[in-house]
């Protein structure tokens, strides 16, 4: 099976604050996997650390209130890229991040607060036909799998 990972949730060091998501579950799952870590806002230019972003009015805003949607935008487009070229099976993707939440992201008031809705990377992908996980139903997951 080919699994698309967010990077962060493998260990590797690109979230917003400079620091990852790492799973233990996920690297349980993967192992015996081909597995292709993807980061969109890193392929999208963004720097590591970067401003934490939302999707305000369906527009990817940095707390500082410049826009940061063309990256996000780009990097999706790149990491689908990715996923259409190694005809991936599978994608877990980080919780509630505006590029990688699945079912929830941050409402886009900065307060923490969350609503239903997906990141413009999740969003792509469903789109274009993938199976998409959150790195919190892997636990559901692993029970289909077996």
């Amino acid at each position: 099976m080919k699994i698309l990972v967010s990077a962060c949730l493998l260990g590797q060091k690109c979230k917003y604050n400079g620091g990852d998501n790492f799973s233990e579950e996920v690297a349980s799952f993967t192992r015996g996997h081909e597995v292709i870590p993807v980061c969109p806002e890193v392929a999208g230019g963004l720097s590591v650390p970067r401003v934490p972003c939302e999707i305000v009015n369906g527009e990817v805003t940095g707390k500082t209130g410049q826009s940061r949607d063309k990256e996000y935008r780009l990097g999706a487009e790149k990491c689908l890229a990715v996923a259409k070229q190694h005809q991936i099976d599978l994608a877990i993707l980080q919780s509630r991040s505006p590029s990688c939440g699945v079912k929830q992201i941050y409402d886009g008031t900065f307060s923490g607060r969350l609503i239903e809705g997906s990141g413009v990377f999740a969003s792509l992908l469903m789109q274009n036909g993938f199976r998409v996980i959150d790195v919190q139903d892997i636990g559901q997951t692993k029970s289909k799998k077996s």
